[in-house]
């Protein structure tokens, strides 16, 4: 099995009030941190919602237009499935894959991280156009994927005082 690692980047969050992917934490990007944090656990990486890799319809689509972005790569360069991981999550467990395996899974603490099959593409294609509810646990319902439970809480920055606060700790 092959796995594609998907960082979600996204452009300019609303919440955050920027780019949350170029913020800087300890000298790093958010999205270097990201990289750094998902890389070990997979076969290769692309970064979605930046340069090459659209977020799929269109963007705005939240998290699950980078989902469908990177499982339409990895369909078109014969990956089996996606890890994906949401641009602020500058650290995850060592034993992450082995926490999701088998696909289709999610940590239930923050639902982005999640090991998707290619599979299941047409499931989150017809989701995204008909724009019902298009939230990352209503597609982990839709195709049967398990929260995996773990002692890891990812850090969640959705705003500059987050950031502040991880930068502190």
């Amino acid at each position: 099995m092959k796995t594609l690692g998907a960082v979600l980047a996204g452009g300019r969050s609303s919440r955050f009030g920027s780019d949350k992917a170029l913020a800087m934490l300890d000298g790093r990007s958010l999205l270097d941190h990201a990289l750094a944090a998902l890389a070990p656990h997979c076969d290769a990486m692309i970064i979605v919602g930046r340069g090459e890799i659209a977020d799929w319809p269109r963007v705005d689509m939240g998290p699950l237009g980078g989902m469908a972005g990177a499982l339409i790569h990895a369909a078109g360069a014969g990956f089996d499935r996606v890890l994906s991981a949401p641009v602020d999550c500058v650290k995850l467990p060592g034993d992450l894959r082995a926490l999701l395996e088998p696909a289709p899974a999610f940590l239930d603490t923050q639902p982005v991280i999640g090991l998707w099959p290619v599979a299941a593409l047409s499931d989150l294609k017809a989701m995204l156009e008909n724009e019902g509810d298009l939230a990352v646990r209503a597609y982990a319902r839709r195709i049967g994927a398990r929260a995996v439970q773990s002692d890891f809480v990812p850090p969640n920055i959705n705003s500059t005082a987050d950031l502040d606060r991880l930068a502190a700790s």
